[in-house]
This record gives structure tokens, C-alpha cells and sequence, in this order.
């Protein structure tokens, strides 16, 4: 059912676990499925320079987590905002169907923690756009 770059990530997470003074942290959950995944971040000037994830939900959830965090390690937050979740399930080489809302629920985990990270800042925070990304590449 799922492709080896899922199942690489499922068992062998990137980045699991908590920060304990992270400068943003951003939780979502999906009711249906139970997922619930939450990010943490540190930033240091405008660069995310570590993210850890604690998600208790199905492999996809944790496999898209996993890749996430892995993707925006070390990127200015901006580029981090623009991760879209077609692109972590790109990066695992396709999900099925079902299971998309998996990479959807990490995007919207790291616009959360950005967001926190922003207010915590006395910054605007960001607007949602809905999965839609606001600018093309």
C-alpha cells in the first residue's frame, strides 16, 4: 500500500520528538482518523535551524511529518510557509488517496508553528490560504 519512501520514514522518523523551548509550536488534529500532529520549531535569524514533530496517527501521518520537518531544516521560515503538502507527498514518492490529508495535516502543522512563532514575536501572523499556495514558483 505504500511506496519504500513512506516506509522508510514510518520506521525510521527524521526529527521525532519535542523542543523544549521552541520558539513556535503548532498542533492540528484531523477528528476522523484520529491523527493529531504537532510541530516544533526553533528559528534563528529568519532560519529554521532545528523542527521536531511528536504525531500519533497512521504511518502516512508520521511518514509526512517525517519528510516535512526534513524539508524545511535549515530554510528560511518564508520557504518553510510555502511547503506545500503536494510536494512532501511528492518527496514520498506519491500517497494514496486516502491518505493525503496526511501531508495536508503537516502543512498546516508548520503554518501553525510559524504563525505561534510570528505572534510570539509581536508579528502579524501569516495568512492561511486554504492549501492554495499564494505565489507560483
Amino acid at each position: 500500500m505504500y511506496g519504500e519512501k513512506v516506509m522508510d520514514h514510518f520506521e525510521n522518523p527524521r526529527n521525532q520528538g519535542t523542543i523544549e523551548d521552541a520558539d513556535g509550536i503548532g498542533e492540528v488534529g484531523n477528528p476522523q482518523c484520529g491523527d493529531i500532529m504537532k510541530i516544533y520549531i526553533k528559528v534563528s535569524d529568519d532560519i529554521i535551524e532545528d523542527v521536531k514533530f511528536q504525531t500519533f496517527g497512521c504511518g502516512a501521518a508520521i511518514a509526512s511529518s517525517s519528510m516535512a520537518t526534513e524539508m524545511i531544516k535549515g530554510k528560511p521560515v518564508k520557504e518553510a510557509w510555502d511547503l506545500s503538502n503536494k510536494a512532501v507527498a511528492d518527496a514520498l514518492e506519491g500517497l494514496p488517496p486516502q491518505k493525503l490529508h496526511c501531508s495536508v495535516l503537516a502543512e498546516e502543522a508548520i503554518h501553525k508553528a510559524i504563525n505561534d512563532y510570528r505572534t510570539r514575536n509581536g508579528l502579524e501572523p501569516w495568512e492561511e490560504t486554504g492549501g492554495h499556495s499564494h505565489h507560483s514558483n
